[in-house]
């Protein structure tokens, strides 16, 4: 038995240019029916709330789900899940897709490589789900606006409640993104939780799904797009605030990883925001204007 609601919608051709838009929400609880296999053209955020399941990736490989937990489905990528016959499992998503998106993947907020991620907190992703929910009533105006700027809220939200980066998650993957940006064998890091270094592969496969140097290197290309995004920092300077003391092999690192060179993907972090960064607080009595082609 189990309860379901949910709504789909299809913005207009100018809501795209949102950068985001919300293409439907939906509730579910108890034994639900198991999904896939398919692969779907748009994304998908399931936040699962209560209970526990599993996921099987394209390769076969099947992960244990237990909430409170995330599955990232993603455009092309094939994907077949299910909670447990037994228990079933309470469920929140929100189906998605815009040009934003791939820059929200860039920066780390989207994994296509990680569909199972543990929350420490899923209370923020519930909220923006019920906003999404709540401007999906028939004969809104403003659903596209309100959904599309909700969307952008949960992404965050994802974010903040990933377990590997609250103080309350997952104190294997809370200790290893903490100690991340230094120089550290994956032994020593072994050592600093009690682990030999077979016991720590186990618990980061299980708590992350991969290994644990895979793992530190997602947490250190993350921290390093958000500091290329956001800083005027030289990449040199970029390279050791994320642990690594050659910054070519950081650099050449980055490109095979993430697509583009670090210098590269600053440059279309800076276009994506009319005029670039600034770090000065601007005059509230003459406030930023977009003039010539940037209007």
């Amino acid at each position: 038995m189990y309860h379901t609601w949910m709504r789909y919608f299809t913005p207009g051709p100018v809501h795209h240019r949102l950068g985001l838009v919300c293409l439907g929400v939906g509730l579910q609880h108890g034994r639900l029916p198991v999904v896939g296999p398919r692969t779907l053209d748009h994304h998908v955020a399931v936040v699962v709330t209560a209970g526990g399941g599993w996921y099987r990736s394209a390769d076969g490989r099947r992960t244990p789900v237990s909430a409170p937990a995330l599955l990232w489905l993603t455009p092309g990528v094939p994907h077949h899940y299910g909670a447990d016959p037994a228990t079933g499992w309470d469920e929140s998503f929100v189906d998605f897709t815009g040009p934003a998106a791939a820059t929200y993947t860039e920066l780390g907020y989207i994994e296509p490589d990680r569909p199972v991620v543990p929350l420490a907190d899923a209370a923020p992703a519930r909220a923006a789900i019920g906003r999404i929910a709540r401007a999906a009533r028939p004969g809104n105006p403003l659903l596209e606006v309100e959904t599309a700027a909700a969307v952008h809220e949960l992404l965050v939200a994802l974010r903040r409640g990933r377990a590997d980066t609250d103080a309350d998650g997952d104190p294997v993957l809370t200790g290893l993104a903490r100690d991340a940006f230094q120089p550290l064998s994956v032994a020593e890091h072994a050592a600093r939780h009690g682990m030999t270094p077979a016991e720590l592969r186990a618990a980061v496969r299980r708590a992350a799904g991969c290994s644990p140097k895979d793992y530190l290197l997602t947490v250190r290309l993350g921290r390093a797009k958000e500091l290329l995004a956001a800083t005027e920092l030289p990449v040199a300077s970029v390279a050791r605030r994320v642990g690594y003391d050659d910054p070519a092999y950081f650099s050449r690192l980055f490109t095979r990883r993430v697509g583009l060179a670090p210098v590269r993907f600053r440059e279309q972090q800076g276009r994506a925001v009319h005029g670039g960064w600034s770090d000065r607080v601007p005059d509230p009595e003459r406030p930023p204007t977009l003039t010539g082609d940037s209007v």
